[in-house]
């Protein structure tokens, strides 16, 4: 699974990536519209700490704009995927995008329907938002089984980045069923590194270690 990092925030993403963990970014307008910079500066930055996928998304409602927006977007870095809207103007600027090469990733997916419609207009990833899902009480990974059924019985090319991750426990689940990407918070990745007996463990080593009055240095 690769996983990426869902944020603008350009020194979070420098210091995750020094990990090695890092495959990518999602930004959004509102993520950007945090940091207080401008817009353009920072998603340049970004492509430079990243060599993987950075989703921008256009903030136009309509297919020609979405073009116009998507073309300025491009223009940022090689490195650059278009962010657009499920929507029928959406799924028009994927058409015309993908096929001239351009990645690009279809946000804010709530059916398996509208995953295949993203999938047949050539995404190269589909966001669905499992977050959301929970929050009304629908079961967000189970919108992930089923697209994952759907792509997979027709051999789609569109990878499922799941979108809306609030806890570890979401990674762990869609790495389970076999989803390609998740796009996280800083401190939802972060916490895939901790265990409390890994803590304890250490805590163990490093007591017996000093008792021998040794020093590896």
């Amino acid at each position: 699974m690769k996983f990426f990092v869902d944020t603008a925030d350009v020194a979070a993403i420098r210091d995750l990536a020094e990990t090695g963990m890092l495959d990518g970014v999602t930004t959004n307008p509102s993520l950007v519209a945090k940091t207080g910079r401008d817009f353009f500066e920072v998603l340049k930055e970004i492509c430079e700490i990243v060599p993987g996928p950075v989703s921008a998304e256009v903030t136009a409602l309509e297919h020609g704009e979405m073009m116009r927006e998507a073309e300025r977007l491009i223009a940022v870095a090689e490195n650059i995927t278009i962010k657009v809207p499920l929507t029928v103007d959406g799924l028009k600027t994927c058409k015309a995008l993908s096929d001239r090469g351009v990645k690009v990733n279809v946000t804010l997916c709530f059916s398996p329907a509208q995953a295949l419609l993203a999938a047949k207009a050539g995404a190269t990833f589909i966001s669905p938002f499992i977050g959301r899902h929970d929050d009304i009480s629908q079961d967000g990974m189970q919108l992930i089984e089923d697209i994952k059924v759907i792509y997979d019985n027709y051999a789609f090319d569109t990878e499922i980045l799941v979108a809306s991750v609030r806890h570890p426990m979401h990674v762990v689940q869609a790495a389970l069923i076999g989803a390609d990407v998740c796009t996280v918070p800083p401190d939802i990745l972060r916490k895939l590194y901790n265990h409390p007996l890994t803590d304890k463990g250490l805590e163990a080593f490093l007591a017996d270690w000093k008792k021998t009055g040794q020093t590896i240095a």
